[in-house]
C-alpha cells in the first residue's frame, strides 16, 4: 500500500501543487463538535459545533474522488450521511476514525449491480512509514476511498470528535 501511495505522490508532485490546511473560520476551547461536514468537491472537512462551523481542514480523498463508492476497490469516497462508530490509535496510518460505511442504502446498491459495497472507509492521517514524504501528501488524491489530513489535522480532529459523532459527507 506505502509503495503504491509513493509512486502516486511521486507522479503527482510533476502536475499539482500541494494545498495547505484551510484556515480555521474561528478557534475556539477544545471542545467536542456534534457533527463533522466533508465537501468533497472543495477537499475540506469541517467541524461544527451547534450548527457554526468550528475548524475546518484540507482533506485528501480517493483516487477517483469524483461519485459515490459503489463497490469496494473502486477507490472513491462515499457520499452520505453516516456516523463515526469507532477508533483505532494504532492504525496503518496516523491515527483513524472510522465511517460507518456502508449503510443500508449503500448496500441495496451494491447489490442491485450484483457487487460488494467495501468498507473500512476512515478519517486518517498520513501513512505510518511517509516520515520524510509527508510533505508531498496534502492536496493529491491518494487514498482507497478514506478522508486523510495531515497529521497535525487529524490530532485536533481526533480530540474534538467522539465516537458516535455523525459525518455528511457530501459531493
Amino acid at each position: 500500500m506505502f509503495r503504491r501511495c509513493l509512486l502516486i505522490l511521486i507522479t503527482a508532485l510533476a502536475i499539482q501543487p500541494v494545498a495547505a490546511d484551510v484556515q480555521p473560520v474561528k478557534l475556539e476551547s477544545v471542545d467536542s463538535v456534534d457533527k463533522v461536514l466533508v465537501l468533497k468537491s472543495e477537499r475540506e472537512l469541517h467541524l461544527i459545533r451547534n450548527g457554526e462551523r468550528v475548524r475546518s481542514y484540507r482533506v485528501s480523498l480517493g483516487q477517483e474522488p469524483e461519485g459515490h463508492k459503489l463497490s469496494a476497490g473502486d477507490n472513491r469516497t462515499p457520499e452520505g450521511r453516516y456516523i463515526l462508530d469507532w477508533r483505532n490509535p494504532g492504525s496503518d496510518f496516523y491515527k483513524s476514525i472510522h465511517i460507518s460505511y456502508p449503510n443500508e442504502e449503500d448496500r441495496r446498491q451494491a447489490e442491485s449491480w450484483g457487487l460488494e459495497p467495501g468498507g473500512n472507509i476512515m478519517i486518517h492521517g498520513l501513512p505510518n512509514e511517509a516520515d520524510k514524504w509527508s510533505f508531498a501528501f496534502p492536496g493529491l488524491d491518494w487514498t482507497d476511498g478514506c478522508i486523510s489530513v495531515t497529521n497535525e489535522a487529524m490530532d485536533e480532529i481526533w480530540t474534538r470528535v467522539t465516537t458516535g459523532t455523525p459525518i455528511e459527507i457530501r459531493p
